[in-house]
Parts: C-alpha cells; sequence; structure tokens
C-alpha cells in the first residue's frame, strides 16, 4: 500500500504534542473564566452570505454533499467573529448584557500554507459585547488576561503592543488629510516594508505633501513602556477631538497596566488592517519569532453586528493557538513531564489474576491516578520497557498470593518500594501534567 501524503496546512500533532496543545487549551480557558468569560462554541458551518459579508471568497471552504447538484450553500467558519456576531444576533434575547465570552475552536482558512499559517487551526477568543455603549474598562482588562496568561504559558519572551486608531485618524485629520483610512492601511504595512517604502507610499499613492507624510511617519515612531507618549504626542502641537479623546484611552489603559510586570508597550504604528477597528487596537510578538507576526491580536470595534438599528459595540482579542504551537513543535522546543496522560501501569501478572490487576488499577483511579493494566502477561522486564516507551513514570505490582502486598516503581529512576494500594498518592511533580519551554 502506498503511502498518504501530509495534507499541507492541516497539521496533526502526535499523541505527545496534542497533551502539550491540552495543556494550552486548559490554562487559556482557566485564565478567561477567571475573569468571568463563559464558553461558546458556535456551529462550524454558516451560511455563504454570512461568510462572504466579512472575508475572502478565496480563503473560504465550502461544504457540499459529493452528488449535490446544488451549489454549495454553506461554508466553514474562517475566524471565530462571524460565527459569534450571528449567534449574538441570533440570540440577543437570551443574553444579558455586557455579554463576556470565549471560544477556544477550530477555523478553517484556505491560504497559502508556512510557518504559522495554516489551512486547519485553533483560535483561542474573548470577546466582551454591550448593547449601546461598552465602558473604557474592558480597553484595559483584556490586555491584562492576555499579559498574564502568557506570563503563565511555556512560550518565549511575549511583548503587547497597544495603540488607539482614534489618535492616528485624528492626527490625520490634523494634518488635514481626508483619507484617514487609506493612510491607516498603508502606516500598518511599516513592520513589513519599512520606513522608506511607507514614505514613498504615502507620497505617490495618496498625494501627500513630503513633510506631512513624515509627520504620519513621526507618529508611528513613538513607542513606549508607559504613559509617556502621551506628551510626545501633545509636543507635535495639533489639537483635534478625535486625538485628544484617542490620547486619553490610550492613557488610561497604559496607566490600568502600569503594575503588571511585563512587556507591554503604547506602540503608535500599531494600525490594524481591519477598518472595522474604531479605538484600541492590540498587536504582539513572541521573542525570536518575530516572523511569525502577532500571535495575539484585536481591538474595538463600533458594532458587531452591523445593524444600524442594533448597536453593539465591543472588544475582543485573538490568540492564533496553533501559529505559537507548531514552531515551538518543530523546534522541539516543549517539554512535558510526561508523554501521556496515564502515570501508573499496573503489571500483569497472569491472566488468571487480571481481575486482581484491574482492582488494583481502579482503586488508584478512585484518587483520581490515571492508570491502566498492561494489555497481556509477559515478564516484567518487557513490560517495564514498554512503559518506558510510552513514557509511564511508575510501574505497580501485585501480589497474587495476597491481596494486601503492592509495590511501585519509579521507572525513571530504578527506586522500586511498598505502598498501601488504598492510600498512595502521586507525588506532587507528578500529579498533574506540566510543560516547560527547552532553550
Amino acid at each position: 500500500m502506498a503511502k498518504r501524503k501530509k495534507l499541507s496546512g492541516f497539521p496533526e500533532w502526535l499523541p505527545e504534542e496534542k497533551l502539550i496543545e491540552q495543556y494550552f487549551i486548559d490554562k487559556i480557558r482557566q485564565k478567561f473564566e477567571l475573569y468571568g468569560f463563559s464558553p461558546l462554541e458556535p456551529r462550524s458551518v454558516e451560511p455563504l452570505d454570512v461568510l462572504l459579508s466579512k472575508g475572502d471568497d478565496k480563503e473560504i471552504y465550502l461544504l457540499n454533499r459529493l452528488h449535490s447538484e446544488k451549489q454549495a450553500e454553506f461554508g466553514l467558519h474562517f475566524d471565530m467573529t462571524v460565527p459569534f456576531a450571528r449567534f449574538v444576533e441570533q440570540n440577543r434575547g437570551q443574553l444579558i448584557f455586557p455579554f463576556k465570552r470565549y471560544q477556544i475552536q477550530k477555523a478553517w482558512r484556505g491560504e497559502r500554507p508556512q510557518e504559522g499559517r495554516y489551512r486547519e487551526f485553533y483560535q483561542a477568543d474573548i470577546d466582551v459585547v454591550a448593547e449601546n455603549s461598552l465602558d473604557i474598562s474592558y480597553d484595559a482588562e483584556l490586555p491584562r488576561i492576555i499579559l498574564e496568561l502568557f506570563a503563565e504559558l511555556p512560550v518565549p519572551t511575549f511583548s503587547l503592543k497597544i495603540n488607539n486608531r482614534k489618535i492616528l485618524s485624528g492626527f490625520y485629520q490634523a494634518l488635514g488629510i481626508t483619507d484617514t483610512t487609506a493612510t491607516l492601511r498603508i502606516l500598518d504595512k511599516l513592520d513589513k516594508i519599512g520606513k522608506d517604502a511607507v514614505l514613498k507610499l504615502l507620497i505617490e499613492e495618496l498625494a501627500i505633501e513630503p513633510n506631512i507624510a513624515q509627520e504620519c511617519l513621526n507618529l508611528a515612531m513613538i513607542k513606549t513602556p508607559d504613559s509617556s507618549f502621551y506628551k510626545k504626542v501633545k509636543d507635535f502641537g495639533y489639537d483635534n477631538e478625535l486625538l485628544n479623546q484617542g490620547l486619553d484611552e490610550l492613557k488610561f489603559v497604559m496607566d490600568s497596566l502600569s503594575d503588571v510586570k511585563a512587556d507591554v508597550y503604547a506602540d503608535l504604528s500599531i494600525a490594524r488592517g481591519l477598518d472595522y477597528y474604531t479605538g484600541t487596537v492590540f498587536e504582539s510578538e513572541l521573542a525570536g519569532y518575530e516572523r511569525l507576526g502577532s500571535v495575539c491580536s484585536g481591538g474595538r470595534y463600533e458594532n458587531l453586528v452591523g445593524d444600524d438599528k442594533l448597536k453593539l459595540p465591543g472588544i475582543g482579542i485573538s490568540i492564533g493557538l496553533t501559529r505559537i504551537l507548531g514552531p515551538l513543535f518543530k523546534e522541539k522546543r516543549l517539554s512535558a513531564n510526561r508523554k501521556t496522560p496515564i502515570a501508573v501501569l499496573v503489571a500483569l501478572v497472569s491472566n488468571e489474576t487480571k481481575a486482581q490487576a484491574n482492582k488494583t488499577a481502579n482503586s488508584l483511579r478512585s484518587r483520581n491516578i490515571p492508570t491502566e493494566v498492561y494489555h497481556k502477561a509477559q515478564n516484567y522486564g518487557k513490560q517495564i520497557r514498554a512503559a518506558e516507551r510510552k513514557g509511564i513514570a511508575y510501574i505497580c505490582f501485585y501480589d497474587p498470593k495476597d491481596a494486601n502486598k503492592h509495590e511501585i516503581k519509579d521507572i525513571r529512576t530504578g527506586e522500586q518500594f511498598p505502598i498501601d494500594i488504598n492510600t498512595w498518592l502521586l507525588p506532587e511533580a507528578d500529579s498533574k501534567i506540566t510543560v516547560s519551554l527547552l532553550k
């Protein structure tokens, strides 16, 4: 039988990698719930008209029956925001606002696979939406959650960059620029194409005077770890209501995060290319993996549902979980304290004593010790080697002539000792799966 090729862009982790992925998901879920976010998992399929209103038709995977003669009516969602918006719109009467939800779910996107970009991937999103208006305090709460979370995850140093699009738009208005949206899109390319290329695009594509274009660039160069950006912008001498509002909002956010020990910056180059962001915006980097781009990003939007009759402003942030894990798995930089959920293997003395082996295993399981019984009676050496290959830390032996006699062997150290099967507990270091980052 010919060996099947892997499908590019559809990662399939090995069991020990899935264990690490689940560790990340559990950590993320726990942090989100700690701050009062409720779980949500909308369907994976959406009508095409819903998807096409927010996405590129080239990136949407269609869904159709193999022998159907009808044109496809549905597609797989390419992010979490579109299904969330549709869910809120349909269930508005049953939700309590402000509504805080998290989604840790797969999405599908038909783009060219490359490092950090996949066709099937996990995202972990949080959003807060409200009716009519959303308090600015949430603009500070979301980055606090993210900074706390990444400080606890086994990843390279994480830095979060925060801006407010009102600062950019208001500054451009003060300069007399009329097409602020196009200016934002060009400035958003700064990290990708550099200062000179951005300056050239502003002058040639938007016909902005060179001295005005340079002022736009000067603003984008401001990056501070605190609220000192405020004076730097004020020193330009421009007065604009939208600009002042954005400065006040960003100052509030940065001041609110002053007690967080993390790499967080007010970075006035951050624009986020998506048009629906209206205020605070976030981007991030992992040290040594800047090539991946932003691994966690988002911002504030004016209206989740896009309906003139229904205003649901909100703010959200999304973690690209697969984007983070893919390169770390490839470079073998993540290590778990075990490769399997199983912590103890009960050796099988003989087929006739399998009931005794199962009783031993059940006693361990009653204290939440993940346990399995070896599948067939073999000499102990083979059973120990099997446990080693699977990454199981302990093997338990029972005496077929005395149901009260048991011994545990730590396979890693070779130490073996008698135990009371009704009371023995795993050492603290082995009681739960932990993951560490390798240099």
